[in-house]
């Protein structure tokens, strides 16, 4: 390890402080472009020892447990809460911008939707039993030191007013000091507690959680490796007004308003059409919402969310008719011929993408698409695919779902003709 004062060139992909030594870059955490500062270098990895000239753009960060000092180790939840609101919302714009450039597609980038503290209905906690407590948190960056939080200021209140009750439920389930994950989804009928990275749950362990959970109020579920342990009453998500229960452990998007931001630009670019696909649909995100406008085709590869969507527009009056079909995607894409029934196709992949799904629709008479990504760099690619095929891309938004992190979600619409 040496020691050296370093001036910060820019902000990498990942939101870390970049300057260029004479071996190659050097990444550090916390720092903002144009910083002189002292560092304790490790190869290519750099961590704040003293400041000398910071950035205008610093602030004071909002939570005690961010940062290199921070509270029982430095949180690995967030990496940007020191960056001022204007060049944060600059920095992850530049993410999609960069993206784009680099497949040659010029197109104008929107301004970026924002997000606020408090609003993150959907955290994954990492927890973990010790001699005198569960620790409940997050994990230290590129570490599997947990750093029990006391505080979280994108957690939604109401997540965050129950960590004890959390913690009654944890020590509850874990029979060892075996490390395990808490995914918690706050809804309208109470939290959904999901569980998994523990190997088994014994009868006894299945009694204490019941027991706990049956004296506080507040808790709809507990499932433990999908497998519901106790559900005092089925949780509910209310996609446009259509209610669904999600299976264990689904994915959801992760806060109200980023998800209604992705809906509104997604139904007002599709329109009044009579037939429209939504693949990667999962438990029926922009499905269920497009089946108030015309009829829907969802496909997903996850049997319990396909139940789950084909259970919730079934039992929801005033949508049209709306079709499920359990496919993988990625290796079965739907193909010209199936996707020329379709005046519009909404697609919601993983990070990986769409590409295969990409190139038949490239070949496809489909005139309205909306793309839909977590990543900005498979979403550049998969645009380059439908652009070659004759679309042309009409708008792109990002939005800021996951504050404080290098993470952006984005939407983008296209025509065909």
């Amino acid at each position: 390890m040496s020691t050296e004062t370093v001036t910060i060139d820019s902000l990498g992909a990942q939101g870390d402080g970049i300057f260029h030594a004479s071996n190659g870059p050097v990444y550090v955490p916390f720092s903002l472009p144009g910083e002189t500062l002292g560092i304790a270098r490790v190869k290519n990895h750099g961590t704040i020892i003293s400041y000398g000239e910071t950035s205008p753009d610093r602030v004071a960060p909002a939570c005690r447990h961010f940062g290199p000092d921070g509270q029982g180790g430095s949180c690995g939840g967030c990496s940007l809460q020191h960056m001022a609101k204007p060049a944060y919302n600059a920095f992850k714009r530049s993410l999609v911008v960069a993206a784009l450039k680099s497949k040659g597609i010029d197109v104008a980038v929107g301004e970026l939707i924002e997000a606020q503290p408090g609003e993150r209905r959907r955290v994954v906690f990492a927890a973990r039993r010790t001699e005198k407590e569960l620790l409940i948190g997050f994990n230290q960056a590129e570490s599997h030191h947990i750093v029990a939080i006391e505080e979280c200021p994108i957690a939604s209140p109401g997540i965050l007013s129950r960590l004890d009750a959390l913690k009654r439920i944890g020590t509850a389930i874990a029979a060892n000091a075996d490390p395990f994950r808490m995914t918690v989804i706050e809804t309208p009928t109470g939290l959904d507690i999901a569980v998994d990275g523990l190997k088994k749950l014994d009868d006894r362990e299945r009694r204490g959680v019941t027991e706990v959970v049956l004296s506080m109020r507040g808790i709809a579920r507990v499932s433990f490796n999908g497998e519901i342990v106790i559900e005092p009453q089925k949780p509910q998500l209310d996609f446009g007004g259509v209610p669904v229960v999600p299976p264990p452990g689904t994915f959801t998007q992760a806060t109200v308003t980023a998800e209604e931001a992705m809906a509104r630009l997604t139904l007002e670019h599709v329109g009044k059409v009579k037939r429209s696909a939504d693949l990667f649909a999962g438990i029926g995100t922009f499905a269920l919402r497009l089946a108030r406008v015309g009829q829907v085709h969802a496909v997903e590869s996850d049997d319990k969310a396909v139940r789950a969507l084909d259970h919730a527009a079934r039992n929801t009056q005033g949508l049209k008719p709306v079709s499920v079909e359990k496919r993988d995607l990625f290796r079965r894409p739907l193909m010209v011929s199936e996707l020329k029934v379709f005046d519009a196709v909404v697609f919601d992949p993983p990070r990986a993408g769409a590409e295969a799904q990409c190139k038949e629709l490239a070949r496809s008479t489909v005139k309205k698409v909306v793309a839909v990504s977590c990543n900005p760099l498979s979403l550049a690619r998969d645009l380059s695919i439908l652009t070659a095929g004759g679309y042309r891309v009409t708008s792109v938004t990002p939005i800021d779902q996951f504050l404080w992190t290098p993470h952006v979600e984005v939407v983008a619409t296209l025509v065909k003709g």
